[in-house]
C-alpha cells in the first residue's frame, strides 16, 4: 500500500482550547491521570522562561488505534501495512507569562533541516522516527527555539476529537476534490465528521472546479499549511460553541482530550489548560512562516525565507512579535 502521511498537529490546538474553555478545565482534572506521558523527551526540553514558554505541538502519522471498519481504512492502512511513524506539521505554540497572549507557527513537513546537533540533513517530518527527543533537539538546534513542554496526537485521535464535538463545519467556495485520498466537496457549506475532516487536513492533491475545470491548488505542503490553519480556526471557534450549547456532553469531550494527547512527563495538564484559555476565544496569534521549494538530491524539500528570521527569532525570545 502505498504510503500516506497526514497533518494533525493542528489538532492540539483545538485540544487545548476545548479544555481550555470555561466550565470544563474543573472537571477535567479529575481526567487528566489518562493522559499518556512521555518521559524520554524531558533530557531535551529547556529550562523555564520567566518570561515565556514554548510548547512543541505534533502530529504522529502512527497508525495505532485504527478502526478496521471505517470507511477511510483501506487508504489509510494499519501499523502492519506502514511502520514506523513520522511528523508532518509540527507547531510552536508559545504562551506569554505577563499577558497571558498565545501565539503559534508551524514547520511544514518537508522543512530541509539538519538532525539534532549532528551534520546529517533530512525533512523535519522524518526526525521525529528517531524520537519526540530527537524532533525536539532539532527544532532547538536549528532555529534556536527552547522548548519547555510537548505534547502530540495521533490521526486517530485527531478524528476522534472532530466526532467529540460534533463535527466541524467547513464552507467551499468551489467544488473540490483529492482522488489520491477520497475526498470530495460540493460547493457551500458541510459539516465534516472526522474522516472527512482528516481526509481535508491530509490533502495534497488539492483540486477546485473553477468555471467548469479541475484546477489542481499546486503548491503541495505551502497550500496545505494555509488550509490547515483555516481548519483550526473554525475547529477552535467550533469546539468551543459546542461545549457551551452541550454542557451535559462535557465528559465525552473531556475522555476525547484526554485519550487524544501524550504529554511529556514534566507537563501539569490542568494549568496547562488554564493558561490555555485564550485559544477558547480564538485569540491567537497565527504566524506562518515563508518557504520557498527546492530540491535536495532527488528528494523535493521546502526551506525557509522570507519573514522567517522575524518569526523565528520571537519564538526564540530574541525579539518582539512581527509587525502585522
Amino acid at each position: 500500500m502505498r504510503s500516506v502521511r497526514f497533518v494533525i498537529a493542528g489538532a492540539l490546538a483545538a485540544v487545548v482550547a476545548l479544555s481550555g474553555a470555561a466550565g470544563l478545565v474543573s472537571g477535567a482534572k479529575s481526567q487528566m491521570t489518562d493522559v499518556r506521558r512521555n518521559d524520554e523527551v524531558v533530557a531535551e526540553l529547556a529550562p523555564p522562561n520567566p518570561d515565556f514558554e514554548n510548547y512543541l505541538l505534533v502530529g504522529s502519522d502512527s497508525r495505532e488505534g485504527i478502526d478496521p471498519t471505517e470507511s477511510d481504512f483501506n487508504v489509510i492502512g494499519s501499523a502492519g501495512d506502514v511502520g514506523g511513524q513520522r511528523s508532518d506539521t509540527i507547531m510552536v505554540l508559545r504562551h506569554d507569562k505577563k499577558t497571558q497572549s498565545l501565539s503559534i507557527t508551524s514547520f511544514p513537513r518537508d522543512l530541509w533541516v539538519t538532525i539534532g546537533n549532528g551534520t546529517k540533513h533530512n525533512r523535519i517530518n522524518a526526525t521525529y522516527n528517531l524520537g519526540a527527543g530527537m524532533l525536539v533537539r532539532t527544532v532547538t538546534a536549528n532555529f534556536a527555539i527552547p522548548i519547555h513542554h510537548y505534547l502530540e496526537v495521533n490521526f486517530q485521535g485527531f478524528k476522534d476529537l472532530v466526532n467529540a464535538i460534533g463535527g466541524v463545519t467547513l464552507c467551499a467556495p468551489y467544488q473540490a476534490r483529492d482522488t489520491h485520498i477520497g475526498l470530495w466537496l460540493k460547493k457551500g457549506c458541510h459539516r465534516l465528521t472526522g474522516i472527512g475532516a482528516l481526509r481535508y487536513a491530509r490533502s495534497r492533491h488539492y483540486q477546485q472546479r473553477i468555471k467548469g475545470e479541475w484546477v489542481l491548488e499546486g503548491t503541495g505542503d505551502i497550500g496545505r499549511s494555509a488550509r490547515q490553519r483555516d481548519f483550526i480556526t473554525l475547529m477552535l471557534k467550533q469546539a468551543v460553541k459546542y461545549a457551551a450549547a452541550n454542557p451535559f456532553k462535557a465528559g465525552d469531550i473531556i475522555h476525547a482530550v484526554t485519550s487524544t494527547v501524550t504529554a511529556d512527563s514534566t507537563l501539569d495538564m490542568p494549568s496547562f489548560l488554564k493558561q490555555m484559555r485564550p485559544a477558547a476565544s480564538g485569540t491567537i496569534a497565527n504566524y506562518g512562516l515563508e518557504v520557498y521549494q527546492d530540491t535536495e538530491g532527488e528528494m523535493a524539500v521546502v526551506k525557509l525565507g522570507g519573514n522567517s528570521k522575524a518569526t523565528l527569532d520571537f519564538f526564540a525570545g530574541l525579539a518582539p512579535a512581527p509587525a502585522g
